[in-house]
């Protein structure tokens, strides 16, 4: 396998010891894959910060949102019958599931890119309502003239879907709701139209029939999609064997719209690929990895909430250089830069 990743040599940049949790009662346990942007002359992250309440004895206590956007604790006797507690993840009460942790986007911002710190005037973002009452995660940013369309992942007991906020300010946000209904997630707008309309990446799972591949969507508004095409699946044998899903935004380059995706394997190992679509159509697939070009290899990569992942949802492009940061072992951020050019001839065979 290959690695071209330019690694930060204070990898990790950021770790859960580094912010508060939200409230007195809840525990941050990790930080996952931020959502990248630049506004006011700084390099902004919207961080995943997944939180767990202190837990009391005899009960096991899960955390929810409510209609507020405020943590409500739910308290399950441990010798209930009715409670299934036998995945650390997910836990199971009367047939419900229910997450022991829940995510909110946090923001942060650096002068430098690499030391970053919160800003009281710009406030975290949580889930509201029913379908985000287990959190909100994974928030991909995409700048179009001077909106901001912010794709995150929503979570519910109703499942797991894609919703869409936008803002100019990064104060007030207009929520559009669930754009792509479950099971839907990894999704990725274009950062300009083609031939008049939005673009987005998207990963739909059929686990039935068809599996977790990445699909193509088109928009007159940005907000209603349809005309859905299935672009790339998993390949038997490789790194994106058993998962796919789509990065941040597309970068668009001479030869074509380069997005860089990560694969998984059945063992749950996640790398980093590319993909290289046609500028005009980019349903049309041009090339695409034959080999990660980043794959876990570092200790904060290899050993955390969970191992052996790397996974990215946010840059920001500087000329030739991809500033990459990305979720490591979920539960650090890590900072590598890429040059395009180089991924590019990686493309090439």
């Amino acid at each position: 396998m290959t690695d071209i990743a330019n690694r930060y040599k204070n990898n990790p940049i950021l770790s859960p010891m580094d912010l508060n949790p939200s409230e007195e009662n809840m525990i941050i346990e990790c930080l996952l894959n931020p959502g990248v942007f630049e506004f006011k002359e700084k390099k902004w992250l919207l961080v995943r910060v997944a939180e767990r309440t202190i837990q009391k004895e005899g009960l096991l206590s899960v955390p929810i949102y409510n209609s507020l956007g405020k943590v409500e604790i739910l308290d399950f006797d441990l010798s209930d019958p009715k409670l299934n507690a036998s995945d650390s993840r997910v836990i199971r009460y009367d047939g419900v599931d229910y997450l022991t942790t829940i995510s909110h986007l946090r923001l942060v911002y650096s002068e430098d890119g690499v030391n970053f710190k919160e800003d009281a005037e710009y406030p975290s973002l949580f889930g509201e309502g029913q379908y985000e009452s287990y959190g909100i995660e994974d928030c991909r940013v995409a700048k179009i003239a001077d909106n901001y369309f912010l794709t995150y992942t929503m979570v519910s007991a109703n499942g797991v879907g894609v919703g869409l906020r936008t803002t100019q300010d990064w104060k007030v946000f207009e929520k559009k709701g669930m754009i792509f209904s479950p099971h839907n997630k990894d999704c990725a707008i274009f950062e300009e139209k083609i031939n008049g309309k939005y673009y987005a990446l998207h990963r739909p799972s059929s686990p039935e029939l068809g599996g977790n591949y990445i699909w193509l969507a088109e928009s007159p508004d940005g907000c209603h999609w349809g005309n859905h095409k299935c672009i790339a699946k998993t390949r038997e044998g490789k790194f994106d064997s058993k998962r796919l899903g789509a990065g941040a935004a597309p970068i668009k380059t001479a030869r074509g719209w380069l997005e860089i995706y990560h694969g998984a394997t059945q063992e749950n190992r996640y790398c980093l690929g590319a993909l290289l679509l046609d500028l005009n159509d980019p349903s049309i697939v041009i090339a695409r990895s034959e080999e990660p070009i980043m794959i876990p290899t570092e200790s904060y990569e290899r050993t955390g909430f969970f191992g052996e992942v790397i996974f990215t949802n946010g840059h920001i492009i500087d000329g030739d250089q991809i500033q990459m940061y990305y979720g490591a072992a979920d539960e650090f951020v890590g900072l590598a830069t890429f040059s395009i050019a180089a991924i590019l001839k990686t493309l090439e065979k």
